[in-house]
Order: structure tokens, then sequence, then C-alpha cells
């Protein structure tokens, strides 16, 4: 039976999460895959807000919002409001999170050497597979797509 593209893509994630948070406990992090955007754009910058952290990491505000919770409960982030508005919430790591910063480069470093293997036993690599999808999706969402398919299957009368 063909898998749709949801559960390969389900099954892709749970792969590759799944061996990279092994890879994190076995070098003794108490660590979360999803928690890598947001410490990849703290890693670069001192501060960010809710929107930058969106923005520059490629994820939805609605996901930063859930993960930088997640990550200041665990002692990873300090959040406050921002001096110019207090509206925004200005994010930065913790001590905990700092502490921990080069253990995860490490991590990162093997993490991309190992993605560089699976790309090049790949015809086309998954890198740029999933580049080329995401930027197909910005130009003409899969809900549109759905939409122009679902009338294409409707009875003429």
């Amino acid at each position: 039976m063909n898998q749709g593209l949801g559960t390969q893509l389900r099954h892709l994630i749970e792969l590759l999460d799944g061996a990279v948070e092994q890879a994190y406990a076995d070098a003794g992090l108490d660590y979360r895959p999803r928690y890598t955007p947001v410490m990849r754009v703290l890693a670069q910058r001192q501060s960010a807000t809710i929107g930058q952290l969106a923005e520059l990491a490629g994820i939805t505000q609605p996901a930063v919002t859930q993960t930088v919770a997640l990550m200041k409960k665990e002692g990873l982030l300090l959040v406050m409001a921002g001096a110019e508005d207090g509206r925004h919430r200005v994010v930065r790591l913790g001590r905990r999170g700092q502490a921990l910063l080069p253990r995860l480069q490490a991590c990162w470093k093997a993490t991309a050497r190992a993605a560089d293997s699976l790309d090049a036993e790949l015809e086309v690599p998954l890198s740029a597979c999933l580049a080329q999808a995401i930027a197909a999706l910005g130009h003409r969402s899969f809900a549109e797509r759905i939409r122009h398919a679902g009338k294409k299957a409707q009875p003429t009368p």
C-alpha cells in the first residue's frame, strides 16, 4: 500500500528527530530537538523578540511561543517585556542555555555531517528537495492546491 505524503513526512520526522534526540541523550544532554531553531538564533544574537525568532528560525510564531514557554520552564531562556514596547517579549539565553551551548554546537556539527552523508546517498539531496517544496508552497499553499484539486474532482451538472 502506498503511504500518503503526510504519513511519509511524519515517519521521516520520527526517524530524524528520534536519532537526534538519542544523540543528545548520548551526549548527556537533557534537550529536545524542537528547541534547536530558537537556540541557533540566540547563539548568534544576544536577544530577539518572539516575532524575530519566528522569522529568523523560519517557523511560525505560535510554534515559537510554545517552544519559548517550554524552554523558559526548563531554565534555558529568560523572557522579559521589551524596553521600547512592553507588549513585545524579548528572549535571551539564560545561564543554563548559555552553559549548554558549546555541547549543543558540537552535536549540531555532528548532525550536519550526518545530514550531508544522507544527502550524498540520495539521487536528489533531501535538503534541496525540502527547500524546493517549501518555496513552492510559499508561492501556492497546499490548502489552495487541495481546494483546486477538490473542484476538479466534483462532477459537473
